[in-house]
């Protein structure tokens, strides 16, 4: 085999339709887009209309809101940071903030904070310094003989 002999197989490469080149094209005149009007031409934007119909976006009620005051947490189970203890991830005799839960991928992105929640079971001696937490995550926490240390809230997002 030499390069110059390499090909496709055959009818694995089509040719484009040359449209509006004549009658005798099969897609002359109207180019296969119908007759007239809007849907004929390019930039067709009447998704959703019914005729004049009413249509049922406007139709249903709206429902419900966006709290714009609400704060996005990053969740921290404990079960997931002694996971990350036993791996070496986590040092159990220094506090755990928020950094450190990221470096050793127990939550992802942070927005708002992190927020400590009891799933799963703490059983090493650990201090941590996050900004929110469940009552049973500090009870679970404090029983293992750790503390739980809360960060006021990060600042709302300048306009």
């Amino acid at each position: 085999m030499r390069l110059n002999q390499i090909s496709d197989n055959a009818g694995a490469v089509k040719n484009r339709t040359r449209v509006g080149r004549g009658i005798g094209s099969g897609k002359g005149k109207t180019s296969g887009s119908g007759q007239k009007g809007q849907k004929s031409r390019s930039g067709v934007a009447i998704k959703g209309f019914e005729g004049g119909q009413m249509p049922i976006h406007r139709r249903l009620p709206k429902r419900g809101f966006k709290n714009i005051f609400s704060k996005d947490f990053a969740v921290a189970n404990l079960g997931r940071v002694q996971a990350a203890i036993e791996a070496g991830k986590l040092d159990a005799k220094e506090t755990i903030t928020i950094a450190k839960l990221q470096e050793a991928g127990v939550v992802g992105k942070v927005v708002d904070g992190v927020r400590l929640l009891a799933k799963g079971e703490l059983t090493s001696k650990v201090s941590f310094e996050v900004t929110g937490a469940s009552k049973s995550a500090i009870e679970a926490v404090e029983k293992a003989g750790g503390s739980v240390t809360l960060t006021a809230p990060a600042a709302a997002k300048s306009e």
